[in-house]
């Protein structure tokens, strides 16, 4: 399981994004959860962490490895 801190969602919409662009990355199983509170991602799979860190940055919002 990924773990990522997620910054800059402020809304449902955000997270609904985030959600979508993690959702599309290969090798994702399942986007456990993205939680607005704690800007905090849970992602199942064998996907590459710098792939999953691309794609929450190309709908504009910065990741880091929680």
């Amino acid at each position: 399981m990924t773990h990522l801190k997620i910054e800059g969602m402020s809304c449902q919409h955000c997270v609904a994004a985030v959600n979508e662009a993690l959702a599309e990355v290969n090798g994702v199983e399942r986007v456990l959860k993205v939680d607005l509170d704690s800007g905090i991602a849970e992602i199942e799979g064998d996907a590459d962490t710098q792939a999953l860190l691309a794609a929450v940055r190309e709908e504009g919002y910065e990741a880091t490895v929680a």
